[in-house]
């Protein structure tokens, strides 16, 4: 689990971020603090020739347009050609009916390798109704797990369901994370960091769900001490200390690790 960290520490991997206009900065932060290298380059003009070096490619459609998703589509093909990973945020997928369809685009467009978002968008994308709010989700009543299993086989891909507990699943199996605080929830721009995040992870080592485990299991062991350490200042405090454990975790966190692994 922790040689993934320390080889991205390592490596420093480039990770091309096509994201929404909210996260920009807080995400390439992010970023830098477990050690990979952001660029964020949305001009179509150069989507592909950015995305064939980058170690991971990320489309987050938080602000999207229509131009945005034709870049996107562009430099996730390209990532394809060059088979690195690409990981797909489909923020706010199923509170209107365009977000919806553009998401769906870029999956069928695009070899998508990783699916993160919260329950509601992962179920809208697969067909289900479960209640959305903007961009965030509401009381879903169905099968977290399931919905992730469904929605792996549906779309051939890694998926991430984030929220009280975090579930991972593909065609080699299933793994909850109960690493994270609720203050996560607070911070404008957490899960579109972490999209990213596992992108980073996913650029140095191909075993996709082990990555994805391990880079969602050490984003909450970093938020958990970040918010031992604030106590009760609140989410911006928070969202500086949050950014400072992201680049202190070490070997030793790993005990920290709170993983379910569920055979299929």
């Amino acid at each position: 689990m922790y040689t993934n960290l320390k080889v991205v520490q390592e490596q420093n991997p480039l990770v091309h971020n096509i994201t929404n206009q909210v996260v920009t900065n807080f995400t390439a932060n992010g970023l830098l603090a477990v050690g990979a290298s952001p660029v964020m380059a949305n001009a179509i003009e150069e989507v592909a020739e950015m995305a064939s070096i980058a170690g991971a490619v990320i489309l987050n459609i938080g602000t999207l347009t229509t131009e945005t998703v034709d870049a996107m589509i562009e430099a996730g093909k390209a990532a394809n050609e060059k088979d690195h990973p690409v990981i797909l945020d489909p923020v706010g997928a199923g509170a209107t009916s365009f977000r919806t369809a553009k998401a769906k685009q870029i999956l069928d467009e695009v070899n998508v390798t990783v699916l993160r978002g919260n329950a509601a968008e992962i179920a809208h994308l697969t067909g289900e109704q479960w209640e959305i709010k903007g961009v965030d989700t509401r009381s879903g009543e169905g099968d977290v797990t399931q919905l992730a299993k469904k929605a792996s086989e549906l779309f051939g891909c890694t998926v991430v369901i984030t929220g009280e507990v975090d579930v991972i699943s593909n065609n080699q199996g299933t793994n909850r994370v109960m690493n994270g605080v609720p203050l996560l929830t607070k911070v404008t721009g957490s899960g579109c960091l972490l999209s990213s995040v596992i992108g980073a992870f996913a650029a140095v080592n191909n075993d996709v769900l082990e990555t994805a485990t391990s880079a969602i299991s050490f984003y909450g062991i970093a938020a958990e001490k970040a918010a031992k350490l604030v106590g009760d200042r609140g989410p911006g405090s928070f969202q500086i200390e949050f950014l400072n454990q992201l680049s202190k975790i070490t070997e030793d966190d790993e005990v920290l690790c709170k993983i379910e692994r569920i055979t299929k």
